[in-house]
C-alpha cells in the first residue's frame, strides 16, 4: 500500500476518474472533454520538477493504454470513449502499470459481468452466447462481436468503473498483475 505522500500525485486522475465512472453508470457514455482533460493532464504532469514521470513514459503510456483498447474497439467490444479513458490513464501510470491496470480491469471486469448475470439468473445465457461468440471465431476467423440492439446498449458494463477500480487497486493498494 501507498503512503498518502506518493499517493497524492494521483489525486487529479483519480477524481477524474471518480467522476467519470458516475457519467458512465449514469449514460453509458464517456464525454470527450472529460477524457481529453485525462489525457492532457496526463501529460502535462510529466513535465513538473516533482513528478517521476517523464515525458517519454507518459507518452508511451498513452500509447499503450490506447493500443490495449483499441483492439478491443475494432472488435466491437468496447466504445470509443472507454480507448481514450484508457490512453489518459496511460498518460498518468506509464506503460508498465498501465498493463498492469489493464489486466487488473479485465478481471474486475469479467468479475462484475458474472455478478450480474449470476443475480439476474443468466448465466448459462451468458456462457451459451460466450461460447458461441468463441465459435464464430474460431469457423470464420472474425472475431468482432455482431452489432448490439437498443436494449443491450443500456446493458452494457460502464468500463469506467472496472477501470477506477482496477487504478485503484494498482496505485493505491498495491496490487501486482504482472
Amino acid at each position: 500500500m501507498m503512503a498518502a505522500r506518493e499517493i497524492l500525485p494521483f489525486a487529479p486522475l483519480l477524481g477524474l476518474l471518480v467522476w467519470a465512472a458516475v457519467v458512465d453508470l449514469r449514460s453509458r457514455r464517456i464525454p470527450n472533454w472529460m477524457t481529453g482533460a485525462l489525457v492532457a493532464s496526463g501529460l502535462a504532469q510529466s513535465g513538473l520538477a516533482f513528478w517521476s514521470l517523464s515525458s517519454g513514459p507518459a507518452w508511451a503510456g498513452l500509447g499503450g493504454g490506447f493500443g490495449l483498447t483499441f483492439i478491443l474497439f475494432a472488435l466491437g467490444g468496447m466504445g470509443g470513449g472507454d480507448v481514450k479513458l484508457f490512453a489518459g490513464i496511460g498518460a498518468w501510470v506509464g506503460p508498465m502499470r498501465v498493463v498492469e491496470i489493464f489486466a487488473a480491469e479485465a478481471v474486475i471486469g469479467m468479475l462484475i459481468v458474472l455478478a450480474h448475470a449470476m443475480r439476474r439468473r443468466r448465466v448459462g445465457t451468458l456462457m451459451r452466447n460466450s461460447a458461441v461468440l468463441v465459435m464464430n471465431a474460431a469457423v470464420s476467423g472474425d472475431p468482432s462481436c455482431p452489432e448490439e440492439s437498443e436494449d443491450a446498449r443500456g446493458r452494457r458494463l460502464p468500463y469506467a468503473v472496472p477501470a477506477l477500480m482496477a487504478t485503484v487497486g494498482v496505485l493505491v493498494l498495491g496490487w501486482r498483475f504482472l
